[in-house]
């Protein structure tokens, strides 16, 4: 719990009293490696923070490929924002990555500690600012660059992930066949 009250003061304020209260609303959790924490299909129901792991957010094109839109590190919130304040079925995939262990909330609990605590949506409204801000700062590069370039600016954003991560994701994010990653990997001396 430590490390959710380290991430979320970096964002604003909270007492002993407030604290408590977000901690008796909490449930931590394990999520072992390929299980889903939110599906397709489904409401999300839940806000996650992530103390040990790696999730990613993922897709199903119209080819019926596997799309892996980004990777989710330790210490950040993870919930499928759209579907989980609008109530409505997700169009993407959380999955674990690596076994994981989080903080999870259900979506009652959350709503509660947001119309309880006083400043508490400023200091998530913050979290989520920065977390899309990261998102499109991620994304916006692998539009353009080629794949090598892609690839080192994916090591640049997830430079102790990369050894943790199935090769087989890594190109999915990275729009490249595995065999094409593997030539790019190996033309790399760094």
């Amino acid at each position: 719990m430590k490390e959710l009250f380290d991430f979320i003061l970096r964002f604003g304020n909270l007492n002993q009293q407030q604290m408590d209260f977000i901690s008796a609303k909490a449930t931590e959790i394990s999520l072992p490696k390929e299980e889903y924490f939110s599906e397709a299909g489904k409401i999300s129901k839940q806000v996650g923070f992530i103390i040990d792991g790696i999730l990613r957010v993922c897709y199903y094109n119209n080819k019926s490929e596997e799309i892996t839109k980004y990777f989710i590190e330790e210490n950040n919130l993870v919930v499928d924002l759209e579907s989980f304040d609008n109530q409505i079925c997700s169009s993407s995939y959380v999955q674990a990555v690596t076994d994981c262990k989080l903080v999870v909330f259900e979506r009652k609990d959350w709503m509660e500690l947001l119309q309880t605590i006083v400043g508490f949506d400023a200091i998530v409204h913050k979290i989520i600012s920065r977390a899309l801000m990261q998102k499109v700062e991620r994304r916006s590069p692998l539009v353009t660059e080629d794949a090598t370039t892609r690839y080192l600016k994916f090591l640049e954003i997830y430079p102790t992930a990369v050894n943790r991560i199935p090769l087989s994701y890594v190109a999915s994010y990275l729009g490249v066949t595995q065999s094409s990653l593997s030539r790019i990997r190996k033309n790399i001396t760094l």
